[in-house]
């Protein structure tokens, strides 16, 4: 099956981006590009990191405060930066590997935490998106994919909250399902245990207002970036068009791709930019500069927290199946 989707992901990468190109004169999109303000796209490629570093910051409250673990910040980077490079987004775990690892408390306890964190980033695009719709015509394909969100959304919070809520409710449910088979059984305790120890932070007083605030400067941050790399290209277009790159961009990475998300990153911004009336060539230039600026920064600060966790990334994506089988 992962075989089967990195293939499929390679291929719909290839197919929209080859498409693209062959769309567009390519000697007018570098003509675009030589024109590029090197101060605003400097400022741009400065909210890359500087956007993960907020992202860490949120991480922080999705732990009580008295049980917070060391090398959030590392982590993030280290898995953001294995993101653009290994296929399947493989860097989710691997941040997850690098945190627990330092932590010792178990990799299900901070894969529960990572969990919240895909929730509340998804809530965040159905919403953008849902206020986009009444100033902009938003693609009808957009709209049904932030329809089908919104749905698996909605049951992702009615068994995380479930879960953080009545643990003990849902141990007890899981036995049951799990009784016949007695290794089952007993794997599946584990890792439930350790699993609802990472959903800790949301019931925590006094997590959920900070959570909400960095939830917002999460995304304020990349919206910038974007509005910032429109200046740069000189589009002076409102801020709105900037969320609605960064809308765009945030649906379509949940399908397959190649790493870095190559082809359906280009294709979202394209699609977003010619709703304002920008050219396909400018449209694809400026595709092509903010997916470098977003990918190249946080590579090179990802490799540089990696060389001082003394991991390779071979070890983390071999360990990381191991770390979560075991559950401690």
């Amino acid at each position: 099956m992962s075989r089967l989707r990195l293939a499929l992901g390679i291929a719909i990468s290839v197919a929209l981006f080859a498409y693209l190109l062959t769309t567009v004169n390519l000697a007018q999109v570098a003509e675009r590009l030589r024109h590029t303000h090197l101060g605003w796209t400097a400022i741009s490629v400065l909210l890359a990191p500087i956007g993960l570093c907020v992202r860490a910051a949120r991480w922080r409250y999705l732990f009580t405060p008295a049980d917070r673990p060391p090398g959030l910040l590392p982590a993030m980077m280290i898995g953001y930066m294995a993101n653009n490079i290994l296929p399947l987004r493989a860097g989710e775990l691997v941040r997850v590997y690098v945190v627990a690892r330092r932590w010792g408390r178990g990799f299900w306890a901070v894969l529960g935490t990572l969990v919240v964190e895909r929730v509340l980033d998804s809530l965040a695009i159905v919403g953008a998106l849902a206020i986009l719709v009444f100033l902009i015509p938003v693609p009808k394909i957009f709209q049904y994919t932030a329809a089908t969100l919104l749905a698996v959304d909605l049951v992702a919070v009615a068994i995380l909250v479930t879960l953080a809520v009545a643990p003990e409710a849902a141990a007890r449910l899981l036995a049951r399902l799990t009784v016949r088979w007695p290794h089952v059984e007993h794997r599946a305790t584990r890792i439930f245990s350790t699993f609802v120890q990472g959903l800790a932070g949301v019931r925590a007083r006094g997590n959920l207002v900070p959570l909400i605030g960095w939830t917002l400067l999460v995304w304020v941050v990349p919206a910038l970036s974007a509005w910032t790399m429109l200046l740069a290209m000189d589009l002076h277009l409102p801020l709105t068009a900037a969320w609605t790159v960064l809308a765009f961009v945030g649906l379509s990475i949940s399908i397959p791709s190649a790493p870095g998300y190559v082809g359906v990153f280009h294709y979202a911004a394209v699609l977003a930019l010619e709703i304002f009336g920008v050219t396909r060539e400018t449209a694809v230039g400026y595709a092509l500069l903010f997916h470098a600026a977003q990918i190249v920064p946080v590579t090179l600060v990802g490799w540089l927290f990696l060389l001082r966790e003394h991991v390779t990334l071979r070890e983390a994506a071999r360990s990381r199946a191991a770390e979560g089988l075991s559950a401690q």
